[in-house]
């Protein structure tokens, strides 16, 4: 629908927020497309930082809004404008008057999380957030390492926020749809 900087009428309207956020470049664009099922619907890119609001994304007439948050972490950016990317972030998930739904907290399930990642997640907890967190690009994964990757996930991410699930997900393969679009619908 469009970006965001800050306030917008758009998100007081009631209509239910779902927020996708994580570090810069672990697919949270690509995600929205292939749980869409739109590959355009929200633009992606090889460049870390490239999405530089909250870009809203209405499903099924206004039945959710889906909000792909700038990335955190590393962006191709100058510091200023890393900083007040950074504001924008903690601004819409702690300060702001809005209310999300969810929040879709995604991380690569090869890489594993980042202090970045972990941090985010403290602060969602502590702010009594509802997360899900998905193990993206899980098919990047060796067969063989697949289960001993997901139960070190489980663990770094319990170590934080105790038992919390996790959904594997890769757009590439269309694993984890079903079972995301079941979390953000319920």
């Amino acid at each position: 629908m469009r970006g965001a900087a800050g306030t917008d009428e758009l998100l007081d309207d009631g209509t239910l927020q779902v927020a996708f956020i994580g570090r810069s470049n672990v697919g949270k664009s690509t995600l929205i497309n292939s749980l869409t099922g739109e590959k355009g619907l929200a633009r992606t890119s090889d460049t870390p930082g490239l999405t530089q609001e909250i870009n809203i994304y209405s499903i099924n007439r206004n039945a959710v809004y889906m909000l792909d948050l700038p990335g955190y972490g590393y962006a191709k950016a100058p510091r200023a404008v890393r900083e007040r990317l950074q504001k924008l972030i903690y601004w819409y998930l702690f300060d702001s008057p809005y209310h999300q739904k969810k929040i879709i907290l995604i991380i690569d399930a090869n890489v594993g999380p980042s202090k970045d990642d972990l941090q985010m997640l403290q602060g969602l907890k502590e702010h009594h957030k509802n997360i899900v967190i998905i193990a993206n690009k899980i098919d990047k994964i060796k067969k063989s390492d697949y289960e001993e990757r997901l139960t070190e996930l489980t663990n770094m991410i319990g170590s934080v926020v105790g038992d919390q699930k996790i959904i594997p997900y890769s757009s590439e393969k269309k694993i984890g749809i079903a079972e995301l679009t079941k979390e953000i619908l319920e």
